[in-house]
């Protein structure tokens, strides 16, 4: 099971990363840097399978969340560089929780609980339909507000199901 880890901060660079030395996959891999409010700086690799929430356009400046695999294995050097699995430009309105939802759609930290309604649009990666219930599964959960309670409470807009 993947335990997801955020990161939030401002971009404040984006270049193209090569993995091999024959450049077959140049243009492919990015990496993008990103400080967070004290000053701490992370570098996360953008790959092809990298989910970006909306599809959403992310440029230097941006406040940006990015999601990586806490228990993944990490090359010692600093700043710490990352694989991204999730990334999320911060919007107005709108928040973002990725993390795995147990039977009563309590997320793994205890500080969110969701209420599905007949509106909430449960969705694939791809876009399509998932069909089955969304407990017991890693999910992007896209919200509005909540409550002030432990754990808080959401009516989600979106999840998507992170098979």
């Amino acid at each position: 099971m993947v335990k997801y880890q955020p990161f939030s901060g401002t971009v404040n660079m984006i270049k193209d990363f090569s993995i091999t030395q024959s450049g077959e996959n140049s243009g492919c891999f990015r990496l993008m840097s990103v400080i967070d409010g004290t000053g701490r700086q992370v570098n996360f690799v953008i790959d092809p399978r990298t989910y970006f929430v909306d599809q959403a356009m992310v440029g230097i400046g941006d406040l940006v969340t990015g999601y990586f695999d806490a228990d993944a294995p990490v090359p010692m050097i600093y700043p710490p560089q990352y694989r991204a699995l999730v990334m999320v430009k911060e919007t107005q309105g709108q928040n973002v929780k990725v993390d795995f939802f147990n039977s009563q759609l309590i997320s793994s930290d205890g500080m969110l609980k969701l209420n599905l309604s007949p509106g909430t649009a449960i969705l694939l990666e791809n876009g399509q339909r998932f069909t089955k219930s969304p407990a017991n599964r890693n999910l992007i959960v896209v919200y509005g507000p909540s409550t002030f309670s432990i754990p808080a409470q959401t009516t989600p807009y979106r999840i998507i199901v992170l098979c």
